[in-house]
């Protein structure tokens, strides 16, 4: 499959892949300051966005086994972010709903990526402020090609 890659594809994603892996792992980081991965952070957002949506349904949408997200939800109960409701409609089903501590900490998850995001991007000249910008539509059609 690389061989069918262009040539300056690949030298793009030679010096973009560490320094998004650079990146991702300073966000983690800012993440766990709150007690939580980010993964369970991202199962906090998850939740908020499809409130009752079951643990497989979560799982299939974020591509891990049932069992493994399972163990991130136990934590998340644990400490009084999430919590498990059965459904009315069905009561063999059970959904998770974010409480009101789980949204607070995924507000102070949200905020303190974005202010160490931008105190980094603060320091840069403003012309390469500007690239990173314009490169903004492209980086966000990767991440879109990824969840189709």
């Amino acid at each position: 499959m690389i061989s069918q890659v262009p040539d300056r594809a690949l030298a793009v994603a030679g010096e973009l892949r560490p320094a998004v892996l650079r990146l991702a792992r300073e966000l983690r980081r800012e993440t766990e300051q709150f007690g939580v991965t980010s993964r369970q952070a991202t199962l906090l957002w998850l939740v908020r966005s499809r409130p009752g949506a079951s643990l497989s349904d979560l799982a299939a949408e974020e591509g891990i086994s049932t069992p493994a997200l399972s163990a991130h939800a136990d934590r998340l109960v644990r400490l009084g972010l999430l919590e498990r409701r059965r459904s009315e409609a069905d009561r063999r089903r059970v959904g998770l709903e974010l409480t009101d501590d789980g949204a607070r900490v995924l507000r102070s998850v949200r905020e303190r990526r974005t202010a160490w995001l931008a105190s980094r991007l603060a320091t840069l000249r403003p012309t390469d402020l500007a690239a990173v910008e314009r490169a903004l539509p492209g980086l966000l059609e990767l991440t879109a090609q990824e969840s189709e």
